[in-house]
This record gives C-alpha cells, sequence and structure tokens, in this order.
C-alpha cells in the first residue's frame, strides 16, 4: 500500500520596501488566513497581487507608510493583516521638508564611453531616427495634412518610398487646437512652443507646415515667434491659397518628394551615448511600477547621467507629495525652488477649475494596486533615479542642461511625451503596469512592463520584461543596465514594438491651456 504525499503550499510572498513601513505589497494573491513570513501576521482578507497589507496597527488619522514616506492617512481603524486600499486610506496634507540642495552630489563620469549609431545633421545635431514630418498650424488644415503623409504610408503605397530605404517615414503630427482662442495668451505660445520644437527637431529631416489660412496661429507668426526660417528643409503653405483641398494634397505631395532624396542621404555612425535626451513616462501604473520599472528605468538614468546624456522626468501631478524628494537632490537652492513654484502653479490651476491634485490614481492605477497621488507619486519620482535635479523647464521648452531634469507637464501621457519631444527628447522610456499601447513619432518609444503577467499577456506591445526583478531572476541593477544597452540599441536603430505597430502620429496631442471662444 502506498502513501500519497499532500502538496505543501508555498509561503505566500511579500514585499517589505522599508523598514518603518506599515504595509507590505503581495506578490502573490494572498488568501484570509495565510501568515506573512517573516511579519507575524495573518492576512484577514483577500489582497490581489500587488495590493497592500497592513503590518501594523494604524489608528484612524495616523500616516500609513510606504518606501518610509506618507502615502496617505487611515480613514478608519487598521488591523494587522487588513486590506490596504481605497476602503481604509485616505489622502491628506503634511508638511514636507524641501532640504533644498542638501544631498547634491556629483555625478563620476563612466569609467568606458558608451556610444550608439547615431545619425549627424548638418549642424552637428544628433537623431536617432529620419523622418519627413508634416505639421499644422490648425486643426482645419489636419484632414490636408493626413491625406500627404497617407500618399507616402508603406503599407499602402510601398512604391512611394521604395527609392528612400533610409528614410523611416512621413508622419503628420496633427491637433486639435490653432483657432478661437487668444492671440495673445499662453495657450497660443505653448502650441507655438510645441509645434516649434518639433519643427527643429533632429530626427526630422525635413519638415512640411501646413495652414488653413485664416486661423488664429497664422504661420508667419509661428516661425517668427519661434525664429524658424522658411528653407528646402522647412516648408509652408495654406490650403485657402492653393485652390482647395485637392489641390493642396497634391503640392504637399510634391514638396515632400522634393526633400525625400535629401532626406535620404544619410549614414549612421557611432556618436557618444551622451547625445541622447530620453523622456521619462509612466502610463497604466500599478502596485509594483514603483518596485520593478520605474527603479530599473532609474538605474538606466544613472548610467546615462554618467555618460554626460540628459534625462527629462516630468508629470507634475503625479510627483505631488513626493517633490521633497526632488528638491533636496537639486543642484541648487534656485532650482529646487523652481521645481516647487510648479506645484504651486497645479495647486492654484486645478483649484480654479473646480479639481483637485489627488484626483489620481486613476481606475486602473487602483485596480493594480495604487490607492493615492502620494504613493503613486513615489513610485513615480523613482524613474529619475539618483543623480542631481540640474534644471526645472516648462512644457516643451528647448532643453539644454545636461543630466536629469524636469519639465512641468500634465500627467495624461501622450500631452507629457509630447512636451518632452517638443524639448528635444529623442528616445522615450514608458513604463507600464496595466498595458499601454503607446508610441511616439518621431522618437521611438520603449515600453517596460512592471510585472511578468502583464510581459506574457501584452508581449507584443511590450518591449521589457521587468518582471524579473520581482522574480528573483536579475536585479535592479542588472537589469538597469541591460535596459541601458537596449536604449543605446534603439537609438542606433533597431526598431521598437510602437514602430512595428505604426503607433506615433495619433500620440502627438499639444497641451491646450487656453478658453476655446
Amino acid at each position: 500500500m502506498s502513501a500519497t504525499l499532500s502538496p505543501v503550499a508555498a509561503a505566500p510572498r511579500v514585499l517589505r520596501l522599508h523598514a518603518d513601513d506599515d504595509v507590505v505589497v503581495a506578490l502573490d494573491q494572498l488568501l484570509p488566513g495565510a501568515v506573512l513570513a517573516g511579519e507575524g501576521v495573518t492576512v484577514s482578507a483577500l489582497v490581489p497581487p500587488g495590493h497592500k497589507v497592513a503590518v501594523r496597527t494604524v489608528a484612524a488619522g495616523a500616516p500609513v507608510r510606504r518606501y518610509g514616506q506618507i502615502i496617505g492617512f487611515a480613514s478608519r481603524d487598521i488591523a494587522p493583516g487588513q486590506h490596504v486600499h481605497v476602503h481604509n486610506l485616505a489622502m491628506g496634507d503634511f508638511a514636507r521638508d524641501y532640504a533644498f540642495a542638501r544631498d547634491a552630489r556629483a555625478t563620476p563620469p563612466a569609467a568606458q564611453p558608451a556610444t550608439f549609431q547615431g545619425i549627424v545633421r548638418e549642424d552637428g545635431r544628433i537623431a536617432t531616427r529620419n523622418y519627413i514630418g508634416i505639421l499644422t498650424s490648425v486643426n482645419c488644415s489636419a484632414t490636408v495634412a493626413r491625406a500627404i503623409a497617407d500618399h507616402f504610408r508603406r503599407d499602402i503605397h510601398p512604391e512611394a518610398l521604395a527609392a528612400f530605404p533610409n528614410v523611416d517615414g512621413v508622419v503628420a503630427l496633427t491637433h486639435g487646437s490653432g483657432c478661437a482662442i487668444d492671440a495673445e495668451g499662453e495657450g497660443l505660445q505653448v502650441l507655438q512652443r510645441t509645434l516649434g520644437g518639433y519643427a527643429a527637431h533632429p530626427n526630422f529631416a525635413g519638415v512640411l507646415v501646413v495652414g488653413l489660412g485664416c486661423e488664429t496661429n497664422q504661420i508667419p507668426r509661428l516661425m517668427a515667434a519661434q525664429g524658424l526660417e522658411p528653407g528646402e528643409r522647412l516648408r509652408t503653405f495654406n490650403v485657402q491659397e492653393s485652390g482647395g483641398t485637392a489641390a493642396a494634397v497634391a503640392r504637399g505631395i510634391e514638396h515632400v518628394k522634393a526633400m525625400l532624396p535629401r532626406a535620404n542621404d544619410v549614414t549612421r555612425q557611432p556618436v557618444p551615448a551622451g547625445a541622447l535626451v530620453v523622456g521619462l513616462q509612466c502610463g497604466g501604473s500599478d502596485g509594483y511600477s514603483g518596485i520593478t520599472a520605474n527603479p530599473v528605468l532609474g538605474a538606466a538614468v544613472d548610467l546615462l547621467v554618467a555618460q554626460g546624456g540628459t534625462a527629462v522626468l516630468s508629470e507634475t501631478p503625479e510627483i505631488y507629495g513626493a517633490e521633497h524628494l526632488l528638491t533636496r537632490r537639486a543642484r541648487c537652492a534656485e532650482v529646487g525652488e523652481r521645481l516647487v513654484q510648479r506645484i504651486r502653479w497645479w495647486e492654484e490651476h486645478c483649484a480654479h477649475g473646480g479639481a483637485r491634485m489627488d484626483n489620481n490614481p486613476s481606475a486602473g492605477n487602483k485596480a493594480g494596486g495604487l490607492t493615492t497621488v502620494l504613493e503613486k507619486s513615489l513610485g513615480g519620482i523613482a524613474k529619475g533615479g539618483s543623480t542631481n535635479l540640474n534644471e526645472v523647464y516648462e512644457y516643451a521648452m528647448p532643453v539644454r542642461a545636461r543630466g536629469l531634469v524636469f519639465m512641468d507637464t500634465p500627467g495624461y501621457d501622450p500631452v507629457s511625451a509630447t512636451g518632452q519631444v517638443a524639448g528635444g527628447a529623442n528616445l522615450i522610456c514608458f513604463t507600464t503596469g496595466r498595458g499601454s499601447a503607446y508610441g511616439c513619432a518621431p522618437a521611438p518609444s520603449l515600453k517596460l512592463a512592471t510585472n511578468t503577467a502583464l510581459w506574457q499577456r501584452q508581449r507584443d506591445d511590450m518591449d521589457l520584461n521587468c518582471g524579473e526583478v520581482l522574480d528573483g531572476r536579475k536585479t535592479i541593477a542588472e537589469q538597469g543596465a541591460e535596459l541601458f544597452a537596449q536604449m543605446l540599441r534603439t537609438a542606433g536603430g533597431e526598431r521598437t514594438r510602437s514602430e512595428v505597430h505604426g503607433y506615433g502620429q495619433n500620440e502627438f496631442v499639444p497641451w491646450q491651456l487656453s478658453v476655446v471662444t
């Protein structure tokens, strides 16, 4: 008679992030009655993966800590073993010690210089891609711009670019503004700054700007405001002066054809990694974002900064409540103060519109385990690594400083990334825990999955699985080095998943600040 051995259930996995934390993060689904090893706590209710479970008693009104920082306040008494989420954790304000520049430290240069296969423009600027772009001054010329670009689509008209293999494509970047706004207001200035940044972007070998003719955002004024000069590389025309839609499309096609030979006359060559300007994005975040993908990206950013490169952290509403961790790393007090000024602007902006700064996280973020904007912000700033904060920019301003910088943008990913690219970003790194369908033209976008389940479910859209950190197969430093190498390959021409799928044109979304009249 043979004995049958009963399987032994594996101990539930949880992660403590700091000794002072009141919660740990579930790495697996926790069932009632499960005992948390090392914590001496018995789970009292089901806790989904990525969510928090209390490991000590927290009285109603008391702060709750994760990462060793306040992520909210108990809205009722919380007992050890309870699921901690929207039903018992709420947003609240608290004093932050900005300690301007107290932790600023010099970053030693990398021991070994790194390079990527970049495109060097005639004026010395470095490109990671080689597009021809069609921009619009107003929404009214969007249909014409898209029709021009469609003529050169390789999936529809492969013959159009057959003789120009070095051209990555012709893309139309349209928007919904440009008229019925204050001609002297901030909204038009921001739109023009955004369009000007794209028109001058090194990833465009040539640019065509198409207007209607009677819009507020007149092309000559746009060009003058942004210091742009028309020429062989930068061409403009209006629909109204071209004889209507069909004639305008035909005119635009001829302009692009004229730019193609020169655009195709490029070769890639080794250039320093310091030529990279990387926009840092997160979207569809979850409870693992601040544990895996964001710190992995931060580790890669530290390597980039050591090479003399630039990383642009953004999404001001999503650093809210954690900004004090950046001001401490500001290279000087003035830089830290500029960051706080942008936070104050957002508080006033939200109050004026009847909104709140804590209207984040989104429904998807909450389903993934994030409860308050404070918690989301603490995980979000991990994308910026550990080096000094060297400068703070307003939306779509040209990024001139090297190292880690901050650009004031909304938290909405397409709007935020549009500002970063307008500022000069030639690569985007985008972390996601819930899944993202995003791409960015003319800058390639790498998407980083925070967990292996997402990687397996949506692998067709993901470029790197940072869930290997959770699975114990790699350290943050190891995967950060892997990501940095992938960034260099991507900058050198290796296509991302979003490029394979044709993302990038619809994700151009300038920030609309003006009142529409």
